[in-house]
């Protein structure tokens, strides 16, 4: 008796000292995800904290941490300049109510079949577009808008940066930002105890306010008053065939993130494994709470789950503390958001975004597996010329032509040796995108001598093939010159 209570209190004492280390690397977080997203810095929090007091208590994955994610962060600032703010709260409850029935279905391990290189080239696409646009962010200017417009216009920005002492103020704050980030990693374990966004956000915003820096700080409205619900007007926007759209894009890519990152941090710990189904429906509790709140949308995120596992957490005690942690910094202080450079939040999620893109991985990936690094790269190019959805769809897109591709093999043997016919044997899958080389071989062969055909080691053949090797087979006898020609099918 002594020895179980002995070992719960040694895991609630562990769970309460990771609590503190997963606040302190969400609260930068949370409040950069609002900011770039175009919302108010409040509902980045209430967020987190909905992520830990409610997803937290829920089953599912016992050590994986929910709350606001730069994944979505391009999505949000897109809809949001579409719909308006109001619509937030909609899309976000539709897409958690979505997600509890795909859950309720037993649907969630079908995320797990998704292309590993469309997920890591979305990944990329959404570091991509958050760089472009935070790049804005840390110069104290307003993006132009797509990934495209604003790529095209980091000349113009680099100019205006350097006509003007403010904007070249905020870039060394938000690059100081990046940098202490970049190094703290690189120093000793116990130097880490502290995250290394809350360092770098706490340097720069010591530093604007000693120095009276003349840059962008986060504005500051209220948690009460960021609190938004939906009101009964705002849901005839789901008429829209755009916003439904938008909420189908909010569903896969949270969902998968989701389901993803829950399979990363099943990886980093010994304990019980997640359960998908419960992972997904206890995501969808949360976003449905978030969309009622008029919050932004919630995804387990990798950064937090790892630094939760990481600092020793054995149960699900640790997120929901981090929850509480969360809620009494939002009710208590408040006005400490109002001395945070935004300048320091752009330089963390550029930091977040150079994470999301797979850069140490392409080079052996293009290597051993040159079509997947093809799918990762179309993708993420399709997201920063496109958008999401449409850049997600194209990568799924290819990635089924590729798998239908891989999996068309087809060997043809052609028997030259008789002097009455020729026999060809074709073995494997004859599927349409091998058509032109089947043709190509059988058009090649002698016109002189009857062929015959034997399908029997085809373990597929489908109506295009089927059609066009029974047309080449009739039209090939017909004008062979042969007493008795032999027939073409064996």
């Amino acid at each position: 008796m002594t020895s179980s209570f002995s070992s719960l209190w040694s895991a609630l004492r562990t769970d309460f000292t990771s609590s503190l280390v997963v606040f302190l690397v969400a609260l930068p977080l949370c409040v950069g995800v609002a900011v770039a997203s175009g919302v108010p810095a409040e509902l980045g929090l209430i967020t987190g904290i909905v992520g830990g007091l409610v997803t937290g208590f829920l089953p599912g994955s016992s050590l994986q941490v929910s709350g606001p994610a730069a994944g979505l962060t391009v999505l949000v600032l897109t809809a949001v300049t579409e719909y308006g703010l109001p619509a937030l709260g909609v899309i976000v409850l539709a897409s958690g109510v979505i997600q509890l029935a795909l859950g309720a279905m037993r649907l969630g391990r079908l995320f797990r079949a998704i292309s590993l290189s469309v997920v890591h080239g979305m990944l990329a696409g959404i570091g991509l577009v958050l760089i472009a646009g935070q790049l804005y962010t840390l110069a104290g200017q307003k993006a132009p808008g797509s990934g495209t417009a604003n790529v095209a216009g980091l000349y113009d920005l680099a100019v205006d940066v350097l006509m003007s002492n403010t904007a070249l103020i905020a870039v060394a704050t938000g690059t100081a930002t990046i940098a202490i980030m970049t190094l703290w990693k690189k120093l000793p374990g116990k130097a880490q105890l502290l995250p290394g966004p809350l360092v770098a956000v706490g340097a720069a915003t010591l530093a604007t306010f000693a120095f009276d820096l003349p840059i962008s700080r986060v504005e500051v409205s209220g948690l009460m008053e960021a609190i938004q619900p939906p009101a009964l007007g705002d849901f005839g926007k789901l008429a829209d065939l755009g916003l439904l759209t938008t909420i189908v894009a909010f569903t896969l890519i949270a969902s998968a993130e989701s389901l993803f990152s829950a399979a990363a941090v099943d990886r980093l710990h010994d304990g019980p494994k997640t359960d998908y189904d419960k992972e997904l429906m206890a995501q969808g509790a949360g976003n449905t709470v978030c969309g009622l709140l008029g919050a932004l949308p919630m995804t387990a995120v990798i950064v937090r789950s790892s630094a939760n596992v990481a600092a020793g957490a054995r149960t699900k005690v640790s997120r929901v503390l981090h929850g509480v942690w969360l809620l009494l910094f939002a009710a208590l202080l408040p006005s400490a958001l109002s001395m945070i450079p935004t300048a320091a939040l752009a330089g963390v999620l550029i930091h977040a975004g150079f994470k999301l893109m797979p850069i140490k991985e392409l080079g052996p990936l293009w290597r051993e597996h040159r079509g997947e690094a093809v799918v990762l790269v179309v993708t993420a190019g399709a997201i920063l010329v496109t958008n999401m959805f449409e850049g997600v769809l194209i990568g799924l897109l290819l990635s089924v032509v590729k798998a239908a591709w891989e999996t068309s093999h087809v060997h043809i043997d052609v028997d030259d040796s008789g002097e009455d016919s020729v026999r060809v044997r074709i073995r494997g899958h004859a599927t349409f995108l091998r058509l032109p080389h089947i043709l190509d071989t059988l058009e090649q062969l002698p016109s002189d001598r009857p062929v015959e055909l034997n399908l029997a080691g085809l373990r597929h053949l489908d109506h295009a093939c089927m059609s066009a090797l029974q047309n080449w087979a009739d039209q090939h006898n017909a004008h062979t010159v042969q007493p008795e020609p032999s027939p073409a099918w064996a």
